[in-house]
């Protein structure tokens, strides 16, 4: 119905909507959003756009929706399967593979699937490359052409997968196996009409199928759901039977004996120590299992944090740095639970310390589910069933598309009745399917996986825990190298039956956090008499309570989400985190060390809903607590008190307290390895990096950060706790300038009592003046004349005559990568016109970039045409491509193609094309905020926008939205007092012309274009060509010389 190729992005794009998709191991989710716009699917109709949803069409679908709901149902009921789409996309697969091949999640996924049984589908390779989808075709080879339209498509050989796929769709894709969701603004019965016009002609299921989903199966008498009061089901041996299990695949068995009772040692390709133990479990949505829940419960303990868990011992020891527990894997016939544990140097050579005190933990937990079958276990279970049901009552909206992807799914196991209630609603404790579970974790059951890139040396092959008897092999799909041995007789008995349990090893107490009052300040006597139903108090602004040279404080009590919730956020200003390298190294390290140590005093109140988070960043600390409103005032006195208390601890030195001096030595090892780590980010990142190295001013190199962690000036003058505390005291306690944000479920008279604690526990020094304040700049690139005055006469016979260029650090990395960027001007020189239109270009941009770059031309995976801001205001478009088939220099040619074509797609678009996108723009900006957190994001947002500027402009322009949207308004009608020029899409079009002519077009005199490259080490050679070069940086050294001869963008605001 449906043939041009591009018709479905292009009708979503100039919906305002955009679509994606995934595979899971059993299901493909698709999935699109589009905004509720009303207009004529003709580019070339010039009749008046109707840019938004109309009075007199409430109730009824829109354009937009039911456009995009035709096309998307076409790919169900009549695809093509073009021969030469299908060779562009095998590559973009291999693509995909070829990214993955240097990531160590996709590795160790791999390595998973490698391990398990061979004749179960779980074995095998997920993404697939070229090579496995043709049998035996090779991308590098150039055999026979085909011309697809302007594109030539070059054919790798092997055979055509195009008869698989149909058959794969034939079988797959009927209406016995699809599960569809729709959300829209309309009546559910105009909703179902367009469901039935679009989606009626998909096809009927064979006769007798059956769904692998429970809904389908218990209706077909697969599944049997359990009566109330009925006894669980044993085998002949005894043992519980959860019927899902290995029922799918049966007779095959993903991880039976053979599978696990093993110790595997892998070596990974980013600085990184890991243990886990994987237990092959039953399926996690079994009627049974999804009835009483005891993985939530055992999870939960595992996983605690409170003092005497397994977590806060394993801290204390300097052993590890992170500790989670959960489901690993879930597939229709079985579970992997998963105990993760990220250890530390020393945590690696103490591993059968780690180990023997995780299986003593567990052994405390599994005797106090078979022993104690009515006490604490099913305490915790009734507190956690609580939590539970609180948090669904008052579970606010989610992202429509996310909501509506995941409902497609859960419909295979859940009624439409049951569909929102979902995994929330947990029955009561059932010892005996508790006792089951828990059986199932054991070493014999398990799979432990020890990951570190310090296992091939001899000395950490003396540990009990070890499977230096076997020899290193390489898995073949992603080159992942491991080794493995059976679990010892010795070691499972010690570890099942454990001597002796650390007696520092105790199970938590109740949760002393869960709130009891859930009332709402909106309902209080005096707001409900201020509260007029006629105003629609999304659109009120927050007030400012507390304006004084220590504090300024913003208050907002929510009459719109109702909801117990409040959040408080809090940032203090401060010139000297950023002042050096050290400094802010060691106020980074100071953040870790008190997120390790607040664990003890709150976790509790994270599982119950309170959430507190401390971060810094180079010109400030941010403080945030945010949950049930009852108990956040404890919460947030708690963390502010222990915050002081602990950096007096800190300065009384290792003696005084040496395991808090455990924790900080284990805090710079973690942020000295995530420091390293960023040479193996992939290659577009590192582009973009050496672009923030170039455009920034100040800004500090990640090298000078490792100098400060190691090295011979960092031996020479090593960090200390005593030092770090210094360090966080003087940015957090010193001269700062606070803002604060108390939002939600509380009133004035609250919001000002915590404008006290924050006054009296941080601001007890004099503020900072004016000119103390931290500015960061964004330097102006050169134009192709300034930059002939830079680096010579030369360079202008390039299109880019700046290019800074890098090698990726890591043998293994097979992609290239170009980051070009073209840039405007700053926020302030662009102003609201200018931003709105450079925000539709960009939107415009994307499919089109997209579509010829990865699409049609098969550069790479990771294709993008994005506006990004520089901090500082700076702007520019960026096209972004990663490529394993292409060296840069060819990618960048092919991207400034793109650039000279867009402007011809722009050209030619008719006038009602640009309304449409425009509209479309403004739909997004003017979506309403859904939920609290929402609200309270763009809200704080626009509070802190201002915390760089001077008095003049201190105040946060809330209504900064509605202007953008204004500029895009194609009438005569201005709202918020914003005259725009643009009146008609004739106007709009020509502002588009004007100002990509101006920033974008070649010959434009003010174009300011510099790339920025990576190479992969295959392609040394060709880097290395370059140094020296005019106009070429290879450095940050070079990087340094080129800023010292720019200026800076003006930094004032453009409201």
């Amino acid at each position: 119905k449906y043939p041009k190729e591009e018709e479905y992005e292009d009708f979503l794009g100039r919906n305002g909507g955009a679509s994606n998709a995934y595979t899971d191991m059993e299901d493909t989710n698709y999935y699109f959003n589009v905004s509720p716009l009303d207009h004529s699917d003709d580019d070339n109709d010039e009749d008046e756009v109707k840019s938004e949803l109309k009075e007199d069409n409430a109730g009824k679908v829109s354009s937009a929706l039911s456009g995009a709901l035709d096309r998307f149902a076409q790919f169900f009921i009549s695809p093509l399967f073009d021969e030469s789409m299908l060779e562009r996309e095998l590559r973009a697969v291999n693509s995909e593979y070829l990214n993955g091949r240097t990531a160590d999640n996709w590795r160790n996924y791999q390595m998973l699937k490698h391990g398990s049984n061979h004749n179960h589908p779980f074995s095998k390779f997920g993404c697939g490359n070229y090579n496995t989808l043709t049998d035996g075709g090779d991308p590098e080879l150039k055999g026979k052409e085909e011309e697809d339209g302007d594109v030539s498509v070059e054919f790798g050989g092997g055979s055509s997968p195009r008869e698989d796929l149909v058959k794969f769709w034939t079988d797959k894709y009927h209406a016995g196996n699809i599960k569809l969701c729709v959300v829209g603004r309309a009546s559910l019965d105009e909703l179902q009409k367009t469901v039935e016009q679009t989606f009626g002609d998909v096809r009927s299921p064979p006769e007798g199928f059956v769904a692998n989903g429970l809904v389908d199966q218990i209706k077909a008498g697969v599944l049997k759901l359990p009566e109330e009061g009925e006894s669980h089901s044993r085998d002949e041996n005894g043992d519980f039977v959860f019927q899902t299990e290995h029922l799918t695949y049966a007779p095959n068995v993903a991880f039976g004996p053979n599978e696990l009772g093993l110790i595997r040692e892998v070596i990974p390709l980013v600085e990184s120590r890991t243990l886990k133990i994987l237990s092959a479990v039953p399926p996690s949505d079994d009627p049974v299992l999804a009835e009483s829940k005891p993985f939530r419960v055992l999870s939960h303990l595992v996983g605690h944090e409170s003092p005497g868990s397994l977590h806060h011992l394993l801290m204390e020891e300097g052993w590890v740095s992170s500790l989670s527990s959960g489901t690993g894997v879930s597939a229709a016939d079985f579970s992997l639970t998963s105990l993760g544990i990220s250890l530390t140097p020393k945590g690696m050579r103490e591993r059968d310390q780690v180990l023997a005190k995780t299986w003593q933990w567990l052994a405390l937990i599994k005797d106090a589910v078979l022993n104690d079958p009515h006490g604490v276990i099913e305490q915790y279970h009734n507190e956690m069933k609580v939590l539970a049901d609180t948090s669904f009552k008052f579970r606010e909206n989610g992202d429509p598309t996310n909501f509506c992807s995941s409902a497609a799914e859960r419909l295979f196991d859940y009624e439409p009745s049951k569909l929102l209630l979902g995994s929330a609603n947990a029955g009561e404790y059932d010892v005996e399917v508790a006792r089951a579970f828990l059986k199932r974790m054991t070493p014999e059951n398990s799979l432990i996986i020890i990951t570190g890139p310090e296992l091939e040396k001899k000395e950490l092959e003396e540990a009990a825990v070890s499977s230096s008897e076997d020899t290193w092999q390489t898995e073949e799909r992603y080159g992942g190298k491991y080794r493995q041995v059976r679990i010892s007789e010795d070691l499972a008995k010690g570890w099942n039956q454990p001597a002796e349990i650390d007696p520092r090893l105790r199970l938590p107490g109740l949760n002393e956090f869960i709130p009891e009052d859930l009332s709402l300040r909106c309902d209080d006597e005096e707001a409900k008499a201020a509260f007029d139903p006629e105003v629609d108090y999304r659109e009120e602004h927050p007030n400012l309570i507390v304006d004084t040279p220590k504090l300024r404080m913003w208050h907002k009590m929510d009459r719109t989400f109702r909801v117990p919730k409040t959040s408080i956020r809090l940032q203090l200003t401060s010139p000297n985190i950023y002042r050096s390298p050290r400094s802010i190294t060691l106020n980074r390290i100071f953040q870790k060390v008190l997120q390790d140590d607040l664990n003890s005093y709150v976790y509790d109140a994270s599982v119950a809903g309170c959430n507190y988070r401390v971060s810094v960043a180079p010109s400030n600390y941010q403080l945030s607590v945010s949950g049930y409103s009852e108990k956040l005032p404890h919460l947030l006195d708690v963390v502010t008190s222990r915050i002081a208390s602990l950096i007096e601890e800190m300065k009384e030195g290792e003696e005084a307290h040496p395991t808090l001096e455990k924790i900080f030595s284990k805090s710079k090892d973690d942020l000295l390895r995530q420091t390293k780590n960023y040479v193996y980010d992939s290659p577009y990142e590192t582009a973009t990096y050496n672009f923030r190295m170039l455009l920034e001013t100040p800004v500090w190199h990640v090298r000078d950060y490792i100098g400060e962690m190691e090295g011979p000036d960092a031996e020479a003058e090593p960090l200390t706790m005593k030092e770090c505390a210094e360090a966080a005291e003087e940015c957090l306690f010193g001269r700062t300038k606070a803002v604060s944000l108390c939002i939600g479920n509380i009133d004035e008279k609250g919001s000002k009592e915590v404008a006290d604690l924050i006054t009296n526990n941080f601001l007890k020094k004099r503020p900072l003046i004016e000119d103390e304040t931290p500015r960061f700049r964004s330097l102006r690139m050169p134009n192709k004349a300034e930059a002939m005055q830079i680096f010579g006469e030369s360079v202008g016979s390039r299109e880019v005559p700046i290019v800074y260029e890098d090698l990726a650090h890591s043998e293994s990395e097979e992609n290239n990568a170009v980051d070009l960027m073209m840039q405007t001007a700053s926020s302030f020189e662009l102003g609201f016109e200018g931003l709105a239109i450079q925000e539709l270009i960009a939107s415009m941009a994307y499919n089109s970039a997209f579509n010829q770059l990865r699409t049609k031309e098969q550069l790479g995976y990771i294709v993008a045409a994005v506006v990004k801001k520089s901090t500082g205001g700076g702007n520019g478009l960026h096209v972004i491509v990663q490529s394993s088939s292409t060296l840069p220099p060819a990618i960048e040619e092919s991207c400034l193609r793109w650039v000279e074509q867009f402007r011809k797609e722009l050209e030619e678009m008719p006038d009602s094309r640009f309304a449409m996108e425009a509209a479309a723009v403004k739909a997004n900006l003017l979506e309403k905020d859904i939920r609290l957190s929402e609200e309270i994001s763009s809200v704080w947002g626009e509070i802190l926008s201002t915390m760089s500027h001077s008095e003049h402009f201190k105040n946060p322009d809330f209504n900064r939205i509605e202007k953008f949207a204004d500029i895009l308004t194609l009438d005569d009608k201005q709202g918020n007092g914003n005259e725009s020029s643009i009146k008609t899409a004739a106007e709009l079009k020509q502002k588009v012309l004007e100002f990509y002519d101006k920033y974008f077009s070649p010959g434009s005199p003010d174009r300011r274009a510099v790339s920025s490259r990576v190479y992969n080490r295959k392609a040394k050679a060709v880097y290395e060509e370059n140094i020296g070069k005019p106009g070429f940086i290879s450095s940050y050294d070079d990087s340094r010389k080129l800023k010292q001869m720019l200026s800076a963008f003006p930094t004032a605001p453009y409201w």
